[in-house]
């Protein structure tokens, strides 16, 4: 579990499978993020995140407010799959319900997973990818520090040819030097 002044962001219990898949599946906040997914898809992406957490002591964890514990979204870090060109990289990603957004509850979130990061695990640098129109998540990899990769944008391989969110853009961060 993570602190911050208004957020508390923790692992994923058996009694939040739905909540994993209703916050997943809102098509204003996955507009460019891909389809809608089945609850049988969540249900193992809702798996991977709990193995990742047990395994690399990170993961997408729940965002949660502190005021009144409304879940607002996800947020974290976790290893990018196989079959993308940034495999086995820790990749942070956030997604919050339009409701919470443009409130700084990203920024907030994001900030502490990646000093979770550094401080739990031994990866020398974090990755995030996004399609270019998602003006407001590579902005936000902007406030964190990262940097676009020269040369490294890509056609995400998970994504049909003829949609509009083939191609992605990559941004790093390197381990802060102690």
């Amino acid at each position: 579990m993570i602190e911050t002044e208004r957020l508390i962001l923790r692992g994923w219990r058996e009694d939040d499978r739905a909540l994993f898949h209703r916050l997943g599946n809102d098509p204003w906040t996955m507009r460019y993020l891909g389809p809608l997914r089945s609850q049988d898809d969540d249900d193992q992406a809702f798996d991977r995140q709990r193995g990742f957490l047990a395994s690399h002591k990170t993961c997408a964890w729940l965002v949660e407010r502190k005021a009144d514990g409304a879940p607002l979204g996800v947020c974290g870090a976790k290893p990018a799959p196989a079959g993308l060109p940034i495999a086995g990289e820790m990749e942070i990603l956030w997604r919050f319900a339009a409701e919470h957004q443009r409130q700084g509850y990203a920024l907030e979130a994001a900030r502490a997973s990646l000093s979770h990061v550094w401080a739990a695990t031994m990866a020398p640098r974090v990755v995030a990818i996004t399609v270019n129109a998602n003006v407001a998540s590579w902005t936000l990899m902007e406030r964190l520090g990262m940097v676009r990769v020269r040369g490294g944008d890509f056609d995400h391989p998970f994504v049909p040819d003829d949609s509009p969110l083939k191609r992605h853009v990559l941004y790093r961060i390197a381990r802060p030097v102690a």
